[in-house]
């Protein structure tokens, strides 16, 4: 029984010791889980293998990282200072320290130093590290001051053997007084910096001072200090810095104890006992000699990636997902030592890495396609040709159309071909006469709605006169009357733009197979606007302008029924200060009997066509030349035998009670037919009238 308590005793004091070395262990590696492989981290920095964080997990003593406070640092061989390190890269052979501002102060009183000129840049004793030559400068501050950085002097016991001059660097900081240094300027006044020579391992930091007597006033102390480029830019308050600024310092490390080993001696000693191991140890690794300094480094060997240092380290690097690091323009391949870019067969490429593949076409092919490729040259020439020709003749159009004339006027714009070419196809036409086609669409990128009229004939006369008949009709701006957008000139006759009407015409309105009810107040209003439009061009234009071809087809009606004018430009417009007479395409069935008679268009004229449009607004019945205008005929025998009128009146008026409304719209229709010219009334009194009896017939 004795026995068996003493056996769990013992057992106890083993697993007690057990679990005081397990947590000794972890105390030591601050917390983290170490392999001998890596890698670890230590406050969010990477720490790869061959470096390491405790005991076992780094190559040897020169690769040994603590992990203080969070912060992964190098311990000096005096074991007392602690230099923070990071950034560590296996590729490059690389890491970041921060490094303390050495400095050298003197007594103001008896000039003395006090402190010790030369200090030692002790990283570790083991060879590891030397400063990067093409990372940093070496910086001097102060006045009448020389500050070097060397490497450290060989010593066998006490006796020191020698310095090796050649690794060697400094320069002279000058000072002639305290407005002598400038922030940023550090070519020698108070500030002088240095490049750094290679193979610095070891290194040590000195100063040789001049006469300071006058200077310990402003500038009472040295300071020398290597910076990363770029880290460091001159400040003439820095002639008093703090002692404790640190700077950071790019350092490259190497493999190698006591930096004797090259790649040949290590892969040589590699199974030497009383050697290090060679480090290279991944099967896809190469060896290289240390650029600065003694020592190797590893790399992976190309078309891998990782760390060299550890088995299986290096990774095959699949270059064909890498498009912008591993240019190919033909098929890419991926392999083991890299990667292959090369063309399909049948076609080739002078370099398809950066140049596409291009097909192989046996001679004959080649000469089918050098035909084809002539013949289409021959054809672009052709058409080039061609479109020169158009273009040429398209600026004869124009200058002919008055083109340069009418590109000076502010509210009329001048449409090239391009802008209508969609808009003048069959499936756009809206209608059709004599005088051309009418197209309905949108140009370029606007919401608004426009009808394009291209004429099929113009005499020559009309053209001559074209610029000044557009300028004029580009000022009658009237709520009942179409307004004019523009106009195309690059065509032999010139296509007008004029807002789009979208209710149709009058005509349509009628008698087309669009035709809706209308009462007598909505005639009255029609006939009264139409009116009011038509005396706009008489007598409220700078010039008077005469319509000609007055009819139910050109008054147009948006979809309130407000009525618009149109189609009274081109070969209608007519300065009648001049006395011109002409030959006016109308339609015959409208046409005043006077001007057939005499061909002297006055606005007596218009009154008489718009008399038989009011007729055929009150009866519905479609007036018509062919069979000797029965309408107008029937109309004027019935109201010269005082018969009823009223029976050829719409159907839809039979409900009107006021007969003495329509018997003095009646007789203002008879007015406006008299072939007496002088007896006819003048368009504005047309408009008060027919006002009266549309306010009269909504009061019914």
């Amino acid at each position: 029984m004795e026995r068996g308590a003493a056996a769990v005793l013992v057992l106890m004091s083993w697993l007690l010791l057990f679990l005081l070395l397990l947590a000794r262990t972890t105390t030591a590696a601050d917390g983290l889980n170490v392999t001998a492989d890596g890698p670890h981290r230590c406050g969010g920095e990477e720490i790869p293998y061959p470096f390491g964080i405790g005991e076992g997990s780094y190559r040897d003593d020169g690769f040994e990282i603590i992990c203080r406070a969070g912060m992964p640092v190098l311990a000096t061989t005096s074991n007392d200072t602690f230099i923070p390190i990071g950034n560590i890269s296996i590729l490059n052979a690389e890491a970041v320290v921060m490094l303390r501002v050495r400095s050298r102060c003197y007594n103001t009183t008896t000039g003395e130093p006090t402190n010790d000129s030369y200090t030692n840049l002790e990283f570790s004793d083991k060879g590891v590290y030397r400063i990067s030559v093409y990372g940093n400068y070496f910086y001097v501050l102060g006045c009448n001051t020389i500050g070097y950085l060397r490497t450290k002097e060989e010593t066998k016991g006490n006796d020191t053997t020698g310095t090796d001059n050649s690794k060697f660097t400094g320069c002279l900081a000058y000072c002639a007084n305290s407005e002598s240094a400038e922030d940023g300027s550090c070519v020698g006044v108070g500030c002088c910096k240095a490049e750094i020579p290679k193979d610095l391992v070891d290194n040590m930091l000195g100063f040789t001072s001049y006469n300071l007597t006058d200077k310990y006033n402003f500038s009472s102390c040295d300071y020398a200090f290597l910076a990363e480029r770029g880290s460091y830019e001159f400040r003439t308050a820095d002639l008093g810095m703090d002692f404790g600024r640190e700077m950071p310092v790019r350092l490259n490390w190497a493999i190698g104890r006591d930096g004797h080993h090259t790649c040949a001696q290590a892969y040589a000693n590699e199974r030497d006992s009383d050697s290090e191991a060679y480090a290279c140890i991944s099967s896809d690794s190469i060896c290289l000699d240390s650029p600065n300094g003694p020592g190797y480094i590893c790399r992976c060997r190309e078309g891998y990636e990782g760390n060299p240092y550890i088995h299986g380290g290096c990774i095959n690097i699949d270059e064909c997902r890498l498009p912008d690091k591993y240019p190919c323009k033909a098929t890419c391949k991926d392999s083991l030592n890299g990667y292959t870019c090369t063309c399909p067969k049948h076609s080739s490429s002078p370099n398809p890495f950066n140049q596409t593949c291009n097909p192989d076409f046996p001679i004959f092919a080649q000469g089918i396609v050098g035909s084809i490729a002539g013949l289409f040259i021959i054809a672009i020439l052709v058409f080039l040709g061609i479109l020169h020709k158009e273009k040429k003749k398209m600026e004869a159009f124009f200058k002919k159309n008055g083109g340069p004339t009418l590109a000076k006027v502010n509210n009329i714009k001048i449409f090239k071909m391009e802008d209508l070419k969609n808009i003048l196809k069959a499936s756009n036409v809206i209608g059709k006469g004599g005088f051309g086609m009418v197209y309905k669409g949108i140009i370029g990128d606007s919401s608004q709605l426009v009808a394009v009229k291209r004429p099929i004939n113009v005499n020559l006369a009309d053209q001559e006169q074209f610029a000044n008949e557009i300028i004029i009709q580009s000022r009658v701006i009237h709520r009942n009357i179409v307004n004019l957008i523009g106009c195309c000139l690059e065509v032999d006759v010139p296509i007008l733009v004029y807002e789009f009407v979208p209710k149709g015409s009058l005509h349509d309105i009628l008698h087309g197979s669009h035709r809706v009810p209308l009462d007598l107040n909505l005639r009255l209003q029609i006939a009264a606007e139409s009116a009011e439009g038509l005396a706009y061009m008489h007598s409220k234009t700078a010039t008077t302008i005469l319509h000609g071809d007055v009819k139910p087809a050109n008054i147009l009606l948006d979809d309130n029924f407000v009525p618009k004018i149109s189609d009274f430009g081109i070969s209608r417009l007519i300065a009648t200060d001049k006395q011109h007479t002409r030959n006016v395409i109308g339609d015959m069935s409208y046409m005043d009997p006077v001007y057939l008679q005499t061909g002297l268009l006055t606005n007596k004229s218009d009154v008489y066509s718009f008399g038989v449009v009011l007729l055929e607004l009150i009866t519905r019945k479609k007036a018509s030349h062919s069979d000797n205008n029965s309408l107008l005929m029937n109309f004027l025998d019935a109201y010269k035998n005082n018969k009823s009128v009223i029976e050829l009146l719409d159907k839809e008026l039979e409900v009107v009670q006021d007969l003495e409304l329509l018997d003095g719209l009646v007789g203002l229709i008879k007015q406006c037919l008299n072939l007496d010219v002088d007896q006819r009334p003048e368009m504005n009194d047309l408009v008060e009238q027919l006002r009266y009896m549309e306010k009269r017939c909504k009061r019914k």
